[in-house]
């Protein structure tokens, strides 16, 4: 998510979401904190999506709950936030605009206006926000795709003719910029694609993101080359898929596609099964299929399994689970580097794409955005050395604010920003604490104190009760608990002649006590939880 703003006027580009990592335990998505915002939501005029992918649209129905703005985007990426929002209930709350690269936005202070990109899904959009100070463009994802499949052209000469304006700043993606030479286009894959139909000899199940719909027509006409049916499997795919179908982005002919449910009653070498889950998770269908939990579709020996997506970095693990899974089963699995397989390339720009925009937009200064820093410390070299003036690049992190005036740049100050956890229906909910006390209860578990303590006294009135969860089985430690028995009725005893009844400060001493015990002995540090009854 960026923002641009121009004294009480704040345009926002994109809200998505991530995937949590393995440590953010119990979390299902990751979205921007959108506290400066909220702050100054009476200036905040619409909200511009540059395409449909989830890192750019996913968080967009927890923003609208919290702040109901315009939104803008182009008509395939209108489709996917469609179905956002009727999961949400908002569909009928919110304003959407269908724009494309001719739209010009007239704001009170800022005027927008779109160009044409390439990227793996349809109806990518750069967009050019006009000021007073001058010229922002932020490129959206692209690559130069000279042969795109669904014949959607980098808008190049519209490009030259903004740069020929004069760009004051250009905000332009960094994904690839570790990658020497030019994005190859997406009609390799396609011949690599008929290569392993033709080779199949019985059911080919197929994995790709559903959002490429250039894959999929290719897998589609491959389908057709080949005399073969196509059943859809994978909750992504059954949403997206007939989206481009009713909106005219993908061509499949009648009757070609099947139910799944059908597929094990097919000859198993007149189908094709295009599924989800080419990074490995858990749940979707390939991983289900990998390991025979799937009701409809089985794998068996001699079916040809492909994988038309490269890992995304941190999944590797996971596609190799499902990868030796396949080979046991008998499959024949094409996967691995695209390089190698060639069924994926890129949908982000090499260094000569990035090169390229930098030379036809021709900025002042420079943000380069999307990518580790390391992406954007090798895309400021690169603009560097196409010709961008050495101190006019900006690395900026997250909350970090460019502030432009008269012409001149400046990066001195911040916002607050950074990640609201959503953690199922809870948005914002779920802070560090909660975090590292589910973190504390993974990785040590949990011992429960149960204390019976007299009104009048504070003294114990009977024997406390361990109850051990994660941490240790009891009836192999017997004498482990014991211990922990003893030390917590004679910490009671030490406080009994104190204010015994301030019963936090007896949680307390239990906890410190029985704590730095149980460290000493198992090296491990479970949660404990004292209970008090008091009778």
């Amino acid at each position: 998510m960026y923002a641009i703003q121009d004294e009480d006027e704040i345009l926002i580009i994109d809200c998505g979401g991530k995937f949590p990592d393995e440590s953010l335990l119990g979390i299902d998505l990751i979205i921007p904190d959108i506290t400066y915002l909220m702050e100054n939501k009476e200036k905040i005029r619409g909200l511009i999506v540059t395409h449909g992918h989830e890192d750019h649209i996913g968080g967009i129905p927890y923003f609208l709950k919290k702040i109901n703005v315009p939104i803008y985007a182009s008509r395939f990426t209108l489709g996917l936030i469609e179905v956002k929002l009727k999961e949400h209930k908002l569909l009928r709350k919110t304003k959407l605009h269908e724009i494309n690269s001719n739209t010009v936005i007239a704001f009170d202070r800022i005027e927008v206006s779109f160009f044409k990109t390439s990227h793996s899904i349809p109806d990518c959009l750069g967009i050019v926000f006009s000021t007073e100070e001058g010229i922002i463009v932020h490129t959206g994802d692209f690559k130069f795709d000279l042969t795109p499949v669904n014949a959607q052209y980098s808008d190049v000469h519209k490009m030259a003719e903004i740069g020929n304006k004069g760009v004051l700043a250009l905000l332009s993606e960094s994904t690839n910029a570790e990658r020497p030479g030019s994005a190859p286009s997406e009609q390799e894959v396609g011949k690599h694609i008929d290569e392993a139909f033709f080779a199949a000899e019985k059911k080919i199940i197929i994995s790709t993101f559903a959002s490429n719909i250039n894959r999929v027509q290719q897998i589609i006409d491959a389908a057709v080359k080949t005399n073969r049916k196509v059943a859809l499997l994978g909750r992504s795919m059954l949403t997206v898929v007939p989206i481009a179908i009713e909106r005219g982005y993908l061509q499949v002919p009648p009757r070609l596609l099947v139910d799944a449910r059908t597929v094990m009653s097919l000859p198993p070498e007149e189908v094709v099964v295009l599924c989800t889950g080419s990074q490995g998770e858990p749940l979707a269908a390939l991983s289900r299929m990998s390991t025979s939990d799937n009701r409809d579709v089985q794998i068996h020996a001699g079916d040809t399994v492909i994988f038309s997506a490269s890992p995304i970095p941190g999944n590797e693990k996971d596609v190799s689970r499902i990868v030796n899974n396949l080979f046991q089963l008998g499959a024949k699995v094409i996967y691995g580097s695209s390089s190698i397989t060639g069924m994926h390339v890129s949908g982000h720009g090499y260094q000569e794409d990035l090169k390229w925009m930098l030379t036809l937009m021709k900025p002042k200064y420079f943000v380069p955005i999307h990518g580790e820093y390391r992406m954007l410390y090798l895309h400021r070299e690169l603009a560097e050395s196409v010709g961008v003036e050495e101190g006019n690049t900006f690395i900026m992190q997250n909350g970090d604010v460019l502030d432009i005036e008269k012409g001149e740049a400046r990066q001195t100050r911040k916002i607050p920003a950074g990640d609201t956890y959503v953690d199922s229906i809870d948005i914002g909910e779920v802070g560090e604490i909660v975090l590292r006390d589910r973190k504390q209860l993974a990785e040590d578990g949990m011992l429960v104190i149960v204390l019976t303590i007299s009104k009048e006294d504070g003294s114990m009135t009977a024997p406390p009760d361990t109850i051990s969860r994660g941490f240790v089985y009891a009836k192999d430690n017997e004498v482990l608990l014991g211990n922990v028995n003893r030390l917590v009725a004679s910490t009671i005893e030490d406080l009994e002649d104190r204010d015994a009844q301030q019963w936090n400060i007896v949680k307390r001493k239990v906890k410190k006590s029985v704590g730095q015990y149980l460290f000493e002995q198992t090296r491990r540090r479970p949660m404990i939880l004292p209970i008090i009854f008091e009778i």
